[in-house]
């Protein structure tokens, strides 16, 4: 019977959010104004009255998920897990959870993250888009002939549960495979509004910026498991868990893996920190047995 704690990942973020934790407890008030020091602006602001189209800005919208989940976090009283995992953006959260990275360094990280996504976005117009109803290894097979095909980059880039696969790639790519995979029996292949093709090789130019931050940044031994996207099993070792937040830029967030592989090794409750519901979906949809709940 163990506990893990899951954290959110970027699409989790709403108008408001996190406003209640700042009005209700000084605690996190003093998280959140240190958060806008380390910002260099007022990342409170933005989150507790600011647009769905100011908070969807990838250098404004990691950071307010990464914040929202850290201080939901630290408010809870037995905040003990026996396992973490993060989707995506969600990693950093699952780190400060069980210790490796301390709060101040791990909104830097998550900064220079959402700032190197931004400028790879840039260069390359990209896209994703979510497959659903087919099975992975289909989709994958499509992925791998497009490419073949055309040159285009298409690839597998979040396994979110059974039957509900997105793919990333450049434009042209995400298109043709859309056309395929409808054709093979997808019950809906459907553009995201993202701002580029996260996950995929086209974040390979994000991947030095980060990873120069993560040399520079002090990484602690944790105090339980972290369940990596790209590992998708148990990770312990500080050097492993370095390696893994670099290749996740440019590599699949294998999360039905990951979860299956937390219930293999005793998971039996999953506790979703931070914005939303949709990882406590997700569990649900990989195994009905779990227990699901959600703290935001």
């Amino acid at each position: 019977m163990k506990h893990a704690f899951i954290f959110p990942g970027q699409g989790s973020q709403f108008p408001g959010m996190g406003k209640g934790l700042y009005e209700n407890s000084a605690f996190a008030k003093k998280l959140f104004e240190q958060a806008n020091e380390i910002a260099g602006f007022r990342i409170s602001d933005v989150m507790f009255s600011g647009s769905e189209e100011e908070l969807k800005q990838t250098q404004v919208t990691q950071p307010a998920i990464f914040l929202h989940s850290v201080i939901a976090f630290k408010g809870i009283e037995n905040n003990k897990p026996d396992m973490v995992a993060g989707h995506s953006l969600g990693e950093f959260s699952a780190l400060v959870a069980n210790g490796v990275l301390s709060f101040e360094d791990g909104l830097k990280l998550v900064s220079v993250r959402a700032e190197a996504m931004q400028h790879a976005c840039v260069k390359v117009p990209s896209t994703m888009a979510a497959v659903l109803g087919l099975a992975d290894e289909k989709v994958e097979a499509i992925c791998a002939e497009v490419q073949q095909e055309t040159g285009e980059i298409v690839v597998p880039a979040n396994y979110n549960c059974p039957g509900q696969l997105v793919i990333s790639g450049s434009v042209r790519g995400v298109e043709v495979a859309c056309e395929r995979l409808k054709a093979a029996g997808a019950k809906r292949a459907l553009l995201l509004p993202v701002g580029g093709a996260f996950h995929s090789p086209l974040m390979a130019s994000a991947k030095e910026e980060l990873k120069q931050a993560i040399d520079k940044t002090t990484f602690y031994n944790p105090t339980c498991p972290i369940y990596q996207n790209v590992a998708a099993k148990a990770v312990v070792a500080k050097d492993e868990i370095k390696k893994n937040l670099i290749d996740q830029l440019t590599g699949a967030v294998r999360w039905t893996q990951s979860v299956q592989a937390m219930i293999t090794d005793g998971a039996s409750q999953f506790t979703e920190i931070g914005p939303g519901k949709v990882l406590q979906g997700l569990v649900q949809k990989i195994d009905k047995a779990m227990q699901v709940s959600g703290v935001n």
